[in-house]
């Protein structure tokens, strides 16, 4: 039998891929199955269907999405940011993805039953990602050295979900920026000024 060229199917699996991609960032914005989102993404429900069968699988779909996208933004930040900068850009990106995150929590306790690694995953891949900024950033003498990637990582889920009210996100954008400041080591004339004020502080 002939061997019939295969390039259309080629196509089709660009064309997949592309529509995958379409629907997650759909659903990202959407967080519902059905018309919304396959309309929101310009496919089929079929498509929407065929790659996500249940709502839990399209929610753990985007939640690996954001984090994989997180990981490719520390990478990008590394070579493109001054250290301290591309810290504080990637922390500014987990603001948003714990919006994701918080939009699809019931869906993910559910998803996660199914699949007990996506805690792990994202845990794992995101603890080394902001771990190389914060190497990067101590390296260059611009942040203190003693801090901890997930101590950081919890620091942020802490800010975000201990506000919960309209235009939160951009409250916890603000203390983003006052903690990374806060991480910064004093120039040298400011260590001079600290050491100076203990020196002449009295004793109680």
């Amino acid at each position: 039998m002939t061997h019939q060229p295969d390039m259309p199917k080629r196509k089709l699996r660009a064309d997949a891929v592309r529509n995958r991609e379409r629907v997650l960032d759909a659903a990202k914005a959407v967080f519902s199955l059905g018309a919304p989102v396959a309309r929101r993404a310009g496919v089929g429900i079929g498509t929407l269907y065929r790659h996500f069968p249940t709502r839990e699988a399209l929610y753990e779909a985007v939640y690996r999405h954001e984090v994989d996208q997180l990981v490719e933004l520390a990478r990008h930040l590394e070579v493109e940011r001054a250290p301290v900068e591309a810290l504080r850009r990637w922390l500014r990106a987990g603001v948003e993805f714990m919006a994701t995150k918080k939009g699809m929590t019931a869906a993910l306790a559910m998803a996660a039953q199914g699949s007990p690694d996506l805690v792990a995953y994202s845990l794992d891949r995101l603890t080394r990602a902001v771990g190389e900024l914060l190497q990067r950033a101590a390296a260059a003498g611009e942040i203190r050295v003693d801090i901890d990637p997930e101590d950081l990582l919890r620091t942020l889920v802490g800010m975000c979900y201990a506000h919960d009210r309209l235009g939160w996100q951009a409250k916890v954008l603000r203390l983003v920026d006052v903690f990374i400041d806060g991480l910064r080591r004093p120039s040298n004339g400011r260590r001079d000024r600290q050491a100076s004020d203990v020196a002449q502080d009295p004793q109680p």
